[in-house]
């Protein structure tokens, strides 16, 4: 799921979903705001995808989801989080790390990937090995909970 204002995000966001659905084929694509919160249980894999606000906050909309995923149990969820930013500011992809030290802590946080501005051609390759670190934690997860 994503959040986007100026588009950057939104085209990261395509980016990693275009190479995820290689590894892991259902997966459902929407906007933080179009998504249920409570529906995160039936999940075993979440990617958020979001930019930074102000001095490195999250932007409003996705409050309630870090709050969802704070609240809710969901020690096996796997989790990537990704976001772009500017460095030009003090606290370059800030809302990508506050995420990430959450889900480190409540979720089984796979990686982080963080993109200056719009997604380059070079991005591609790195949007190609989050799908695959994606991949690789809820292969391992399976393989656990099988045991």
């Amino acid at each position: 799921m994503y959040a986007s204002r100026t588009g950057n995000t939104e085209q990261l966001a395509h980016l990693i979903k275009k190479e995820i659905e290689g590894a892991v084929p259902e997966t459902d694509f929407v906007r933080v705001e179009d998504f249920h919160t409570d529906l995160l249980s039936a999940y075993q894999i979440c990617v958020i995808v979001t930019y930074s606000w102000g001095n490195g906050e999250l932007p409003r909309e996705m409050v309630r989801l870090y709050e969802a995923i704070e609240q809710q149990p969901l020690s096996s969820l796997v989790t990537g989080i990704a976001g772009t930013g500017d460095q030009c500011y003090p606290y370059f992809c800030g809302a990508v790390d506050r995420f990430r030290d959450m889900l480190y802590v409540h979720t089984v946080l796979a990686v982080t990937l963080k993109v200056e501005l719009a997604p380059q051609q070079s991005d591609a390759r790195k949007c190609s090995l989050f799908a695959e670190k994606i991949a690789e934690k809820i292969n391992r997860q399976r393989v656990l909970n099988k045991v």
